[in-house]
């Protein structure tokens, strides 16, 4: 969710040099520090068009503006917990109330697991495999080599999504119990994500660059160790592609791969945001690339921390059971308690992230193709080539990792799923 600010904090978030100046550097203006690149935003404005819960559940679309210290530490230095500025939606500071400062910080947090939880994990990854995975069983027969390369990466999709659809996302599911956020409201959601949903967002470099995170920060092992994920892919791919298609000519003439393109952009159902049709090795390698990333890396580096993440309820309370304050000075402890999940909805998400960050006994991780779909030689060295490399990358995070107090392992090759079966 975090995007560099690049010229200008939004108007809905009218933060001044003066609220914030006591946190920044001294003697250095708010507007300076976004020209260096160390102001921040997320915000959480999709929530907007959530209904209320209930009377007894809450949700807010809050902003949150923080700031890369000299420490190269993101610390949040504004919080508005509205979409919309004014007496009743006031900016938390980190000067304010201990008590107002820590609840506007949940409420950013609250906020976060939704959006996480609907957009970044169910829609981005989950829901995104299951159409490439029905448009490959449709459209590619069983002997076609990118059939045989993408087989692995949707082992077990349908059928975890299936699981999803009848007990966490439902009417009355499990979702609906920890959050308040029924089936209408989860069905808004994932609507208007898709609307701004594009190709180039889940092409993991553009994403980044997108955001304005390609290297502005030290410790972003997200998009650190997800670039070197990505360019090993990109190579394995590369190599697989070059052997079956002698020129940009046979991708153009293959009629299986134009059907699947095209079937994936009307399961998209924004066609004109994705590629209709493929004329391009490279645009061949690149497709194939973003549905194999996003199937085994994204869905590891969203999925395999929710636990560490959710195991602590006042971290990322997943509803709040008391309203927003809309003036400051108006929270102490006990309003803070009365607004965190009861003990009921708490053991449910502390369960439910549990058994969803569980790997399986037979688990099968990248680079691994146990089926033998491949019999090529040529194929069997390119999968060579391919463990090699993420083997290499897996090293070079564990001795990164060595350095850390708290050790950044999901995108780490060894603990990546080849598909989305969890």
């Amino acid at each position: 969710m975090i995007e560099r600010v690049k010229t200008t904090i939004p108007d809905k978030f009218p933060v001044t040099h003066e609220m914030v100046k006591d946190f920044l550097e001294k003697g250095v203006s708010l507007q300076e520090e976004i020209k260096a690149g160390n102001i921040y935003i997320v915000d959480y404005e999709i929530l907007e068009v959530v209904p209320t819960p209930s009377d007894v559940l809450f949700l807010t679309a809050p902003l949150c503006l923080l700031y890369k210290n000299r420490l190269d530490q993101i610390m949040p230095i504004a919080i508005q917990l509205s979409q919309t500025p004014g007496e009743k939606s006031p900016i938390f500071l980190p000067s304010d109330n201990e008590d107002d400062w820590m609840l506007a910080k949940m409420w950013v947090k609250s906020a976060d697991l939704l959006v996480h939880q609907l957009v970044t994990h169910l829609l981005k990854t989950h829901l995104i495999s299951e159409v490439f995975e029905v448009a490959m069983y449709r459209q590619l027969s069983a002997v076609h080599p990118v059939y045989k390369l993408l087989k692995p990466h949707v082992r077990f999709t349908i059928a975890i999504n299936a699981m999803a659809r009848e007990k966490l996302i439902s009417d009355g599911g499990i979702f609906s119990q920890i959050t308040g956020v029924n089936g209408d409201g989860i069905a808004k959601v994932i609507r208007s994500a898709m609307e701004t949903l594009t190709y180039e967002s889940l092409c993991f470099p553009e994403t980044i660059k997108d955001r304005g995170m390609e290297d502005v920060l030290l410790k972003y092992y997200y998009r650190d160790d997800g670039m070197m994920i990505w360019e090993a892919i990109h190579s394995f791919v590369s190599a697989v592609v070059e052997i079956y298609y002698e020129s940009d000519e046979t991708v153009q003439e293959d009629v299986e791969i134009q059907g699947f393109v095209e079937d994936v952009s009307s399961g998209m159902n924004n066609s004109h945001k994705f590629p209709e049709s493929l004329k391009t090795r490279e645009e061949l390698v690149k497709y194939l690339t973003v549905a194999i990333f996003n199937a085994s890396a994204q869905h590891a580096a969203v999925n395999f921390g929710q636990f560490d993440c959710y195991g602590w309820i006042p971290n990322s309370p997943s509803t709040m059971l008391m309203p927003p304050p809309d003036q400051k000075g108006t929270v102490d402890m006990d309003y803070i308690l009365k607004s965190l999940p009861d003990h009921e909805c708490s053991y449910t998400v502390l369960a439910t992230a549990w058994v969803l960050t569980q790997f399986e006994e037979n688990e099968r991780y990248l680079g691994m193709y146990p089926d033998t779909c491949f019999t090529e030689q040529p194929v069997k060295e390119a999968i060579k080539t391919f463990r090699k490399k993420l083997e290499e990358v897996t090293n070079k995070i564990k001795s990164r990792n060595e350095g850390l107090t708290i050790k950044y392992c999901y995108l780490s090759p060894d603990k990546i799923p080849n598909s989305v079966a969890i």
